[in-house]
């Protein structure tokens, strides 16, 4: 009986102690990052066939569709004045325009802007050749062409206030890499607002990968530590998303 017990107990430690082993020996592999992105070779003709947390990220609208950007029924359609009215801007603010196109939200932002200004960032020489003959006819200068890259959209630390999406975001190549760097831009309490056209509304005319739905840009924003603040359902078609820093 004795012996049996002797057994058991030498077992036990024995066991204990290989375990042990096991954990300091696995411990010092080096952490192997699961990758970002899923590349796919059947996807979408309107995406890239790159996915982002089970999203296809769609393609970028080129510089020749800038008169789509400059459209007379814009207002109409999107209610764009509303949208900036929405924003809660303060005179000094400091805003980015991100994948700002021909600029045409930032030059309805700018005027508002009477001690701020308006950093209009986006990945196309051509579309900020677009905004610096604007800025001329339009005699607003508050109004500053960033280059950005698909991973980096070249603003300084703690700068901004707010970083605005109008249906740009889902077009981003890298969105978590950007994202990563927007954060870093924001001054603590600052704001990113996504404007999205409806990703649950099959009845929305608009491609499938060009909408989003409430739920993926969430868990998006939540990944790179921005915090979920409010919705405002008062645009036709699209999501008025606000997160923030904290």
């Amino acid at each position: 009986m004795v012996r049996s017990r002797f057994r058991t107990t030498y077992n036990l430690i024995l066991v204990i102690l290989l375990s042990w082993g096991i954990l300091l020996t696995f411990s010092n592999f080096p952490t192997v990052a699961l990758p970002i992105y899923e590349q796919r070779q059947n996807h979408s003709p309107d995406g890239i066939g790159k996915f982002y947390m089970g999203r296809e990220i769609a393609h970028v609208m080129g510089y020749t569709g800038a008169g789509w950007l400059e459209r007379p029924s814009r207002e109409a359609e999107e209610k764009t004045s509303q949208i900036v009215a929405m924003l809660d801007l303060k005179p000094d603010d400091v805003v980015a325009d991100i994948g700002a196109g021909t600029g045409y939200l930032s030059f309805l932002i700018a005027p508002l802007l009477t001690e701020g200004k308006v950093l209009a960032v986006d990945i196309q020489p051509q579309m900020l050749e677009i905004i610096d003959y604007f800025k001329e006819e339009k005699k607003i200068n508050n109004v500053e062409p960033i280059l950005a890259t698909e991973t980096n959209p070249n603003l300084p630390a703690n700068s901004i206030d707010l970083a605005i999406f109008v249906d740009a975001y889902h077009e981003l190549a890298y969105p978590q890499e950007v994202m990563t760097e927007i954060v870093k831009s924001l001054k603590p309490g600052g704001k990113v607002v996504l404007i999205e056209y409806r990703g649950e509304n099959p009845f929305i005319m608009i491609k499938p990968l060009h909408k989003m739905t409430q739920k993926q840009a969430k868990k998006e924003m939540q990944a790179v530590g921005l915090v979920f603040q409010e919705t405002k359902n008062k645009l036709p078609q699209q999501h008025f998303m606000v997160f923030t820093k904290v």
